[in-house]
């Protein structure tokens, strides 16, 4: 993910979220501009573990070049977003809710349709407005459809 600033980021993945950062690093090589199009670009980096296997998620600043954030709303074509299982989802969910991070769902939803029935769900916005899923990885009594 590209991002506005990187510290930022990282106290939402890292500090609140709890994603492990592998590594950190600055590249100011003029390769990195020709990459990624952007002579003199200096860009800053970071990532971060998902869970306990081999998924990264990294995050991006770029510096020394024009920025313009952009409208992340879901719908958007060209936005993003990731979806993280998580243990306790409610009190993960008042962590961040409390931490002010922007909930984009009234409260945790039980999808009733689809894999995720009788789990719960919420969308939250990381600093960036980016769109991150929180789905709940254990069975919740209360989101078990009626038989």
């Amino acid at each position: 993910f590209h991002v506005a600033d990187l510290e930022r980021s990282l106290r939402f993945y890292r500090d609140l979220l709890g994603l492990e950062v592998l590594a950190q690093r600055t590249i100011t090589e003029p390769y990195i501009g020709e990459l990624v199009g952007y002579e003199g670009v200096e860009l800053r980096s970071a990532f971060l573990r998902i869970g306990h296997d081999d998924h990264v998620l990294e995050l991006i600043e770029y510096r020394n070049v024009p920025r313009t954030a952009v409208d992340p709303q879901s719908a958007n074509p060209g936005t993003a977003h990731i979806c993280l299982v998580v243990e306790d989802l409610p009190a993960v969910y008042r962590l961040l809710v409390e931490a002010g991070t922007q909930s984009i769902s009234p409260d945790l939803i039980a999808p009733t349709h689809g894999p995720n029935v009788g789990r719960r769900v919420v969308y939250m916005a990381d600093p960036d407005g980016i769109r991150v899923e929180l789905l709940g990885a254990e069975l919740d009594a209360a989101a078990q459809p009626a038989s």
